[in-house]
């Protein structure tokens, strides 16, 4: 499969960020916990060198449990403070002011060496469409926060959200990269809902995911759909689901297409269990 998008709107919003770069002391990137990797914009490396960095592994509920502490090291052993967190839960969030103190630690003893007293950690957060920012946001700052709407010099739109008096975010919209030099990225977006349903051929994705599955979580599919056989060509499981889940048009024929769009929405609803698309290389 060849995916590629990056409408026009990212464009301007990459330029936003790129001027607001100036006025923050940390990155904040959250990345999907299924695709650590895939689902980092390598744009944002360049755009905040010399800032302090952290990630939020987001759905980490919906990864893999194996995998998730593995990521973790990961980015821990490239100097960048992690964090695994599930956004709609409340509970997971709870370490992060923490690791924020710790990420700046370095920018807050300048500070204090200077004078500079109780200004609070002014992070910028970041992440491709879909990822989780807004339920993030909304989970993190809850209802006590502050939107303290546009500032001067911040790019028009974006919004400071003051949580407490250490810690000021400035959301930004979820953007992508110009091209995906490694076609498998794409595809590892497009299944985890990243990339617009609307110019995706849907039945291919779903077969891209059958073959993963089959690969590597070989029971997903049967215990889902109650299968009698979840092995075999993408296609013909495809088919199998459709009869399972009584897919059929007019006629009686089986309609594929919709057993692939239930498909691919069970696997992002986490229904299929928790599964991650890509493992860590070794340091």
């Amino acid at each position: 499969m060849n995916i590629q998008w990056y409408p026009g709107h990212m464009t301007k919003a990459k330029r936003g960020m790129k001027e607001d770069m100036k006025l923050i002391d940390l990155v904040i990137e959250l990345v999907d916990a299924r695709v650590p990797v895939s689902s980092r914009n390598p744009d944002i490396d360049q755009l905040g060198a010399g800032k302090a960095r952290m990630v939020l592994l987001n759905k980490s509920d919906l990864a893999d449990e194996r995998l998730n502490g593995r990521w973790a090291s990961w980015f821990e052993a490239q100097k960048i403070h992690t964090v695994k967190i599930d956004a709609r839960n409340r509970g997971t969030l709870k370490q992060i002011q923490s690791v924020v103190q710790e990420a700046c630690k370095e920018k807050l003893e300048r500070d204090r060496r200077r004078g500079i007293l109780n200004r609070p950690v002014r992070a910028m957060v970041v992440g491709i469409p879909n990822v989780g920012k807004s339920t993030f946001i909304n989970s993190f700052a809850g209802k006590a926060c502050a939107r303290t709407g546009d500032k001067p010099g911040v790019t028009k739109g974006n919004q400071w959200i003051r949580l407490n008096k250490t810690l000021e975010l400035l959301d930004t919209p979820g953007i992508l990269w110009p091209k995906f030099e490694d076609q498998q990225v794409g595809v590892k977006l497009a299944m985890i809902g990243s990339i617009n349903d609307q110019i995706l051929n849907k039945d291919e994705l779903a077969c891209e995911l059958i073959r993963f599955l089959n690969s590597y979580y070989p029971q997903a599919l049967s215990e889902r759909f109650s299968l009698e056989d979840g092995k075999g060509q993408p296609e013909h499981i495809l088919e199998e689901i459709a009869r399972a889940r009584a897919c059929l048009m007019k006629g009686g024929e089986l309609d594929v297409s919709r057993a692939a769009a239930l498909l691919l929405d069970d696997f992002r609803a986490g229904k299929l269990g928790r599964i991650t698309l890509e493992e860590p290389k070794e340091q």
